[in-house]
């Protein structure tokens, strides 16, 4: 078999499609098939190099619909994750290569052989002629890196004293001054914690309370190992959070943009995450992390609950559908063809 997939990162978007392509193609590399990524990687570079471990070809980007029906000659199949193409079906079939496309409810949503909606909360769709459609979380393609930290996490037997914070915003500096807002509630809970930030864009640090400090630097593909130590996660409710529910560490979200509200809402309400709100609403964001900070019983619970959400085996799943497709063969029952 023989995969093309297509994801971009950014400063504004994160990395978190990046992410995902690469879970794609280590379980793709994992079954022998030859994988190539077309896409952006800009400041995504530790997800680039993983790419680059596995042997996968990399290809310049290309943005239309013609474009990449070009490029999809000879492959197989074409994984499209990202939001800003619009119908591609047509195209990417007349070149010989079924598409598999990923969506975030009406966000990245076209006509697919398999759709995939891997959200805590996918939304209902028009029916546009996909005939496969893949929806929650048991389908999120999430990296080995991510699998691992969760055997990690499952071994860890006492929290640190005192409180490992982990703050993390999907990688965009574009976010720099959320992430000082969120450092702001931080120290403004007056609790003791050590906090590592993960931050493009050199946020400002406020002068720590007694028994806090602040560790800042840039995101790398130590983030999976730093989860699976912490106490409490500070992140946006995109890709990183079904990463922190896999892994099964305490949470407060924000919800930095439109296409994470449904997972950010679906999170709190299932009692999976903490809500921080949006960016404009972290006013209040120190009376949310206080409780969490002081509580680890609380925060056990919530972690609980959390990896118990999602299991980390989405793209075998997704790619055992697509493997049944090309063949002909039928889906067995895991792969909840829908």
């Amino acid at each position: 078999m023989r995969l093309l997939l297509r994801a971009d990162a950014s400063a504004t978007a994160g990395v978190g499609h990046v992410a995902r392509a690469v879970a794609f193609a280590e379980e793709a590399r994992g079954r022998g098939w030859t994988v190539a990524f077309s896409g952006e990687t800009a400041g995504a570079g530790w997800l680039a190099t993983r790419l680059v471990e596995l042997d996968v070809r990399m290809l310049a980007p290309v943005d239309d619909a013609a474009g990449l029906g070009a490029l999809a000659e000879g492959f197989d199949a074409v994984l499209v994750d990202h939001y800003g193409f619009g119908e591609l079906r047509t195209e990417l079939n007349a070149s010989g290569a079924t598409l598999v496309s990923l969506e975030g409810g009406p966000f990245g949503r076209r006509a697919a052989d398999i759709v995939v909606d891997c959200g805590l909360c996918p939304a209902d769709r028009p029916d546009d002629g996909s005939p496969v459609i893949l929806t929650g979380a048991r389908f999120a393609p999430l990296r080995q890196a991510v699998a691992l930290a969760r055997e990690r996490r499952a071994r860890r037997r006492t929290p640190g004293e005192p409180p490992r914070v982990v703050v993390v915003l999907g990688g965009g500096a574009g976010w720099r001054d959320t992430v000082t807002g969120l450092l702001h509630a931080l120290r403004d809970t007056g609790l003791p914690f050590e906090a590592e930030v993960l931050a493009h864009g050199e946020p400002a640090a406020p002068l720590p309370a007694p028994g806090q400090r602040f560790r800042v630097s840039p995101p790398d593909r130590e983030l999976p190992r730093l989860l699976a130590e912490a106490d409490l996660v500070v992140s946006a409710a995109g890709v990183t959070l079904l990463e922190l529910c896999c892994v099964g560490v305490p949470a407060a979200l924000v919800c930095l943009v439109d296409n994470q509200e449904r997972g950010y809402r679906a999170a709190v309400e299932r009692g999976l995450a903490a809500g921080l709100g949006t960016p404009a609403e972290l006013g209040g964001a120190a009376d949310v992390l206080r409780p969490l900070l002081g509580d680890a019983r609380g925060r056990s619970e919530l972690a609980e609950r959390a990896a118990r959400a999602v299991d980390g085996r989405g793209a075998a799943r997704v790619l055992d559908v697509l493997g049944s497709r090309r063949d002909g063969t039928p889906p067995t029952p895991e792969g909840g063809v829908g």
